[in-house]
């Protein structure tokens, strides 16, 4: 059995307030910019931290949404919950995207 990672380009969180899940597991109610927010994840899940990413909403199963925000990562911790992994963090919401702005190109930021 190999090492079971995930490689994240962004950071996928379900909406505010899903059953069942930690508020963390979600996205906050309210975004605003300069902030800084608690993740978590399940599984052992690698982020880019030198740079911004979008964060985007899932309902899970690869459905995700188009990008909300411009964050930067800024901590993670991986840890066992029993024999559960987990990824946990924080991040800085840079700049909140409006539904129709184009803000990035693939993984580039278009300036």
């Amino acid at each position: 059995m190999g090492i079971q990672i995930e490689f994240n380009p962004d950071l996928a969180l379900r909406k505010f307030g899903t059953d069942k899940r930690a508020p963390s597991e979600c996205l906050p109610k309210i975004l605003e910019e300069g902030r800084t927010y608690e993740f978590l994840k399940s599984g052992q899940r690698n982020y880019w931290l030198k740079g911004e990413i979008p964060l985007l909403e899932t309902e899970g199963n690869g459905q995700l949404s188009t990008p909300l925000a411009s964050i930067q990562i800024i901590e993670t911790t991986h840890f066992l919950d029993g024999k559960n992994i987990w990824t946990k963090g924080k991040y800085l919401l840079i700049k909140i995207i409006k539904p129709e702005e184009i803000y990035f190109n693939g993984f580039n930021r278009v300036k």
